[in-house]
């Protein structure tokens, strides 16, 4: 009733590897209007490529940048790829959705959504296409509870730099924690995967990491990334640690040593969290052989904070 998981070899350093929506960690935006940049970052480690047709290009771009996106996703390399569209009530939502109606799409991303019925009017429009709902205003924020309740919505993501410039707030993690919180909460309540935080703009690899470590502590699983060279880190950090795991098998090996059996209310909670541990490594292409050099002993459980 309690065992481990099994662990299948999956080769996340492989070219193009890609993961399950519900458990993506790193959603790389790629300027529509650069054709050029779409085969690298299709051979990137690049949970899932977005194809940004939103705020990445100029309005006198538009039109180019859906055609670039539509010829891409017809290729054989451009299946399952992902698209960031228009807003609702842009002069382009109408005619980014009815092209992509034509085309193999992975799902969309749907910038600016500040009511369910953003979403409702897109999935009328594009049917079995998982929506990213793209919360980027106060306005959208008073209603995120609706919105991840539709029965549209997929996932939600944050859009940090348009909410910031909405609302007037700075970067600091402490300043955000209220919307970021109420990205999770409301995910949670509509018993969606765990929310996507908005990108980190920079090439520090220090502050990327400390910017998806504070992720991480608000409970959320996947981020927006900006170039192809901060998908690893994320991917990295959003995912289960050396730690982590090493205090996943312990606990089972523990656990069944001691006959298998409930000892304490502590143990469901802890089986819960050891097994999605288990669960995630082996989802994200992480083999238990890269930690069986591992020091012997007894790592602190993970902190709840940690989950997908």
């Amino acid at each position: 009733m309690y065992d481990q998981p099994t662990t299948t070899e999956i080769d996340a350093s492989e070219p193009g590897f890609r993961i399950d929506p519900v458990l993506a960690r790193s959603w790389l935006l790629v300027n529509g209007a650069q054709y050029g940049k779409f085969a690298p970052a299709g051979l990137s480690r690049a949970d899932i490529v977005v194809l940004d047709i939103e705020d990445a290009v100029a309005p006198k771009d538009k039109l180019s940048a859906r055609d670039n996106v539509v010829r891409w996703l017809s290729s054989d390399e451009g299946k399952g790829d992902w698209v960031r569209v228009n807003g609702f009530g842009t002069p382009w939502w109408a005619d980014d959705l009815a092209a992509l109606a034509t085309v193999p799409v992975g799902g969309v991303m749907l910038a600016m959504v500040e009511s369910p019925d953003h979403v409702t009017e897109t999935a009328a429009r594009l049917p079995n296409v998982p929506i990213v709902a793209l919360v980027e205003t106060a306005r959208g924020l008073e209603r995120i509870s609706e919105i991840a309740s539709s029965k549209n919505t997929f996932r939600l993501a944050f859009g940090i730099g348009d909410f910031r410039r909405d609302t007037g707030f700075g970067g600091d993690p402490l300043t955000l924690a209220y919307a970021r919180s109420r990205f999770t909460i409301a995910a949670k309540a509509a018993h969606l995967p765990s929310a996507i935080d908005g990108p980190t703009v920079g090439s520090s690899s220090l502050k990327l990491s400390e910017a998806t470590a504070v992720s991480v502590e608000f409970g959320m699983t996947g981020k927006i990334c900006l170039t192809p060279d901060q998908c690893h880190l994320v991917n990295e950090g959003l995912s289960p640690s050396q730690d982590e795991i090493s205090w996943a098998r312990e606990f089972f090996a523990e656990f069944e040593a001691d006959g298998g059996e409930i000892r304490n209310g502590s143990d469901l909670p802890r089986i819960a969290r050891a097994t999605k541990i288990l669960e995630l490594a082996r989802s994200y292409g992480i083999t238990t052989s890269e930690f069986d050099d591992v020091e012997p002993g007894h790592p602190p459980a993970p902190s709840d904070t940690f989950h997908h």
